[in-house]
């Protein structure tokens, strides 16, 4: 049984992990994108993000000042099992951002949308938000925290079915170009994308992307992994770089989610992480046993499984039975 003080404990860490310590991915990901910048400011910016990191690591302090809105995504094993269920599971999230918002500390940016008041622990109606997600024959839950900047940095726009691939890369490059020439996202950052699904599902599906995959990983079906990396291409291609500046250093990668959608239509979305991509979590296991990382690994064939039935080994073993 996994209790409500190791749940509480383990996501207050991983909100310290996710405010002040760069993603190893991630951050090999900038240093490779600094070989290659080719303007002077956006050189210089690569470098001061590096040198704020370290001093970040250095000093156990967030990497920004702006910690922008932290939230959860959890992934729970089927067999699973809560000694306080998961109302106590969202309880222990919820104590454990007012810990943390103290403790770290991490900016309270949490207000009313109406009355602009506060608690003054980044929680509200219906903030921290937390994601679910469930994962098959399967003991332990995953607990990711995410701090993504909560202003900019997202768009949205209803494609048809004739508007194709072209129609895609038209919508991506217009939004990075708003995005640079507004001041709308702190680049290079990764790009998420969600294609599909209904209205509200393709900007969950974008911001997951942005959010929970890691530099370098591809989508598993091909032709999806390539035109990621095209989009990559083309965006280090439109002349900016690291926060607008001129250069070639804008995006850090490009991942693509999708959801079957209406026959007549086709939704995207498109969403910036920061140039902090802070993100961390942790597996609890039914011991209590706890074991943290940088990946999420959110994205399962569980999650990604196209009809009613789903690869695992156990059904797998049913089905030859």
């Amino acid at each position: 049984m996994i209790d409500y003080q190791t749940i509480e404990n383990a996501a207050r860490k991983i909100m310290a992990n996710a405010a002040i310590d760069i993603p190893p991915d991630y951050r090999q990901g900038i240093e490779d994108m600094a070989k290659w910048e080719e303007g002077d400011l956006s050189c210089f910016v690569l470098q001061t993000m590096m040198d704020n990191w370290n001093a970040a690591s250095e000093d156990r302090r967030p990497m920004c000042a702006d910690t922008g809105l932290p939230r959860y995504y959890v992934k729970v094993g089927n067999e699973a099992r809560l000694t306080d269920g998961f109302t106590g599971l969202e309880r222990a999230l919820r104590s454990a951002t007012a810990l943390a918002t103290h403790d770290i500390p991490l900016r309270p940016n949490r207000v009313h949308p109406l009355w602009r008041t506060d608690h003054n622990n980044n929680v509200g109606i219906n903030a921290p938000e937390i994601d679910w997600s469930f994962e098959p024959d399967v003991d332990w839950i995953d607990i990711t925290t995410v701090h993504k900047g909560g202003l900019f940095g997202t768009d949205y726009r209803m494609l048809f079915p004739g508007d194709g691939i072209d129609g895609i890369k038209r919508f991506f490059l217009d939004t990075l170009v708003a995005f640079g020439k507004r001041g709308l996202a702190c680049q290079p950052a990764i790009i998420g994308i969600g294609l599909g699904g209904s209205k509200d599902i393709t900007m969950v599906l974008g911001k997951q992307a942005a959010c929970l995959r890691t530099v370098g990983d591809r989508n598993p079906d091909p032709k999806i992994a390539e035109l990621e990396l095209e989009l990559k291409r083309m965006g280090n291609s439109i002349g900016m770089g690291a926060m607008g500046f001129v250069g070639n250093a804008m995006v850090a990668d490009c991942h693509i989610e999708v959801g079957y959608t209406h026959t007549g239509g086709m939704p995207m979305s498109v969403h910036a992480f920061c140039l902090s991509s802070r993100r961390a979590t942790v597996r609890i296991h039914a011991d209590g046993k706890c074991e943290y990382r940088h990946d999420p690994e959110w994205f399962t064939p569980y999650m990604r499984r196209e009809t009613v039935e789903w690869p695992t080994a156990r059904h797998n073993e049913k089905q030859s039975v």
